[in-house]
């Protein structure tokens, strides 16, 4: 969604390389994303984090999930969140660099949202994050959680 657009999306990252979370908190800012970023490092913390167990969580908007995570790698997570019919519906964008076929098939069969296949050059980063705007329609009219 763009700043334009008024509305800020909340956005988990989830992400072990600081190289590749400051890229994408970059590629956020120039691709004019108005978002609040939270970032989780290793797998293991994302259901925590998503059930409310750890300080400062923000129910997501929409999820950004590295594949090869420390501790519980992110289709482990992504599994784990579509079980769970508070989490299912969730959007999950999977940002990784991997472009194996297996993984790609692996994380739709997981009902990913998206797949997207980390671009080395920075133009190319930007205009995948600022791919997020596709996930507009979906963000604005998800139902409200009672």
């Amino acid at each position: 969604m763009s700043a334009s657009d008024g509305k800020t999306i909340e956005i988990l990252l989830v992400e072990d390389n600081p190289a590749d979370v400051e890229l994408t908190r970059a590629a956020l800012r120039e691709g004019k994303v108005n978002n609040n970023l939270s970032v989780i490092l290793q797998g293991n913390d994302v259901m925590p984090y998503l059930c409310g167990q750890l300080p400062d969580t923000t129910r997501p908007d929409l999820i950004l999930l590295d594949l090869n995570l420390p501790g519980k790698d992110g289709r482990e997570v992504l599994s784990e969140m579509r079980a769970d019919p508070e989490l299912a519906d969730i959007p999950v964008v999977i940002l990784t660099t991997s472009d194996a076929d297996a993984d790609i098939m692996g994380a739709y069969q997981l009902n990913a949202s998206a797949y997207i296949t980390k671009p080395v050059d920075f133009d190319q980063f930007i205009a995948a994050i600022q791919e997020i705007d596709s996930f507009r329609v979906k963000i604005v009219h998800q139902p409200a959680k009672t």
